[in-house]
């Protein structure tokens, strides 16, 4: 699977935190974290849910203070990354984390863009960063959000939308990607992983994205699929992560195979890899030996992803 060229762009930095790394950064800045050593934190990456997920990743970006921080942590999923065949990175970021921290956005948004900056110069994935607003927050936090970042818009990709997804819906946050765009930023939206297809109508008609980020609920609505065909909305899929978050029972059952055949611009990606289980060649290989999708599939697949980028190289 590594040597299929691609592209990973649905990827929270945040969530490549691997229990090694956590625990040599923790040690670096003086955090103490609640688990004895690394084969204990890593046993607590069982969730239920996507709140059960969340509460042990934010938890865990304590131990991120400094821009070396932020850079050592894209370095080291860059080089993965690499490894796997990809050559185009859109990583999100969640800014209000770190602001809510007291971790200014000079650090943050400077660690990642040093370590973007290494890797394209060494032959490894250019990377553009999507700040991502946490829709558990509301509106008017991301507003004040979007207003500490627009300092920074040259530096950034796009905008985008994830945290918990049940009960907020992408139309809250109509107002704050219009004015994301005002910047000059590209606009993305998690919708339709554990909320409704009506999520997604609303990611692509009110919001105005130019991708869906998983969006697997799509398949529900047959007058979704063809807009999302007609339209080749693409849809950035985590198989992996939607197995380890209980959306969906088992590799064996993932609605890809029903996406594609509809005609939905589908591309893969790995989400959260350190928390659940495979970064994104584990995610093409679970297809193969979980679907049963051959070698012409997963081209086409890899190939989607590249042409779903929102900036290229």
């Amino acid at each position: 699977m590594s040597a299929l060229p691609k592209a990973e762009l649905h990827l929270h930095i945040e969530g490549t935190l691997e229990p090694e790394l956590a625990f040599g950064l923790a040690a670096r800045n003086g955090v103490e974290l609640r688990y004895p050593d690394t084969e204990a934190l890593r046993r607590a990456y069982q969730f239920s849910d996507l709140s059960s997920f969340l509460t042990l990743y934010y938890e865990c970006m304590a131990v991120l203070r400094t821009a070396e921080d932020f850079a050592d942590l894209a370095t080291a999923y860059l080089d993965r990354a690499r490894a796997d065949g990809v050559t185009r990175v859109e990583m999100f970021f969640d800014p209000q984390m770190h602001l809510t921290r007291g971790v200014p956005l000079t650090e943050v948004i400077g660690g990642l863009r040093a370590a973007a900056d290494r890797s394209a110069a060494s032959g490894g994935p250019h990377a553009g960063l999507i700040a991502c607003f946490l829709r558990d927050l509301g509106p008017a936090d991301a507003a004040v959000t979007l207003d500490a970042l627009a300092g920074h818009a040259g530096e950034l990709l796009g905008v985008g939308l994830d945290s918990a997804e049940v009960g907020y819906p992408p139309g809250d946050f109509a107002g704050v990607f219009d004015d994301a765009r005002a910047l000059g930023l590209h606009t993305v939206a998690h919708a339709g992983e554990e909320g409704p297809p009506e999520y997604v109508w609303q990611a692509l008609d009110l919001l105005g994205v130019e991708r869906v980020d998983h969006g697997i609920r799509s398949v529900e609505d047959p007058a979704l699929l063809r807009r999302l065909a007609a339209d080749r909305t693409p849809l950035t899929i985590c198989p992996l992560s939607n197995v380890r978050l209980r959306c969906v029972e088992a590799i064996a059952s993932h609605p890809i195979p029903r996406l594609l055949d509809a005609g939905v611009h589908v591309t893969v990606n790995s989400d959260d890899p350190a928390y659940f289980g495979g970064y994104v060649a584990d995610n093409y290989l679970a297809l193969a030996e979980g679907l049963g999708l051959g070698h012409d599939t997963l081209a086409t697949l890899a190939a989607n992803s590249l042409t779903a980028c929102l900036d290229r190289p």
